[in-house]
């Protein structure tokens, strides 16, 4: 499978975060379920590779037509996930606003690439109740991009992005 098949795996086609959400909520949701929630500790506590080294993981990665080139976004990922205990409909930019994390925070995360973007995404995720929008999240942190950062700026304010970027993000 050629790396550029790999990168739009569902994401190109809209279908992406929704797979991820019906994943997460077999996997990671089911609080009840004492496997859901050991993945979930394993995952959080777990490096790259031992990530990819769960089969549920991989079960992902075969949905969501994650090869080789994409292994470390899908590490990253699913480690993110597992932070999340509840679905919500609000996105996590926009839990995030309201003096949840403080513009000089989000500044920062804005700006964060690799692993300090992930240590303050776990840290705003805790602010923000463990809750967002799972589907939303997903796709964001799948691409991660100017258009996923100019959205996240206008949500986090309240305000609607503006028709491009959305249009970008969905595309």
């Amino acid at each position: 499978m050629s790396e550029d098949h790999e990168e739009a795996g569902g994401a190109a086609h809209g279908n992406f975060g929704q797979t991820v959400l019906g994943w997460w909520r077999v996997n990671n949701s089911a609080r009840d379920s004492a496997q859901a929630r050991a993945l979930a500790a394993r995952l959080r506590r777990a490096g790259p590779v031992e990530a990819l080294s769960e089969r549920s993981v991989q079960d992902l990665a075969r949905l969501v037509h994650a090869g080789p080139a994409r292994a470390e976004a899908l590490a990253r990922l699913v480690r993110l996930l597992a932070e999340i205990r509840e679905h919500d409909s609000a996105p996590l930019a926009r839990r995030l606003g309201d003096d949840v994390l403080s513009e000089l925070r989000f500044q920062r995360l804005m700006r964060a690439e690799g692993e300090e973007r992930d240590a303050l995404l776990r840290r705003a995720i805790a602010m923000a109740d463990r809750r967002c929008n799972v589907a939303a999240l997903a796709t964001d942190l799948w691409r991660w991009d100017d258009a996923t950062r100019t959205r996240w700026c206008f949500h986090y304010f309240g305000a609607e992005a503006p028709v491009d970027a959305v249009r970008e993000t969905t595309e």
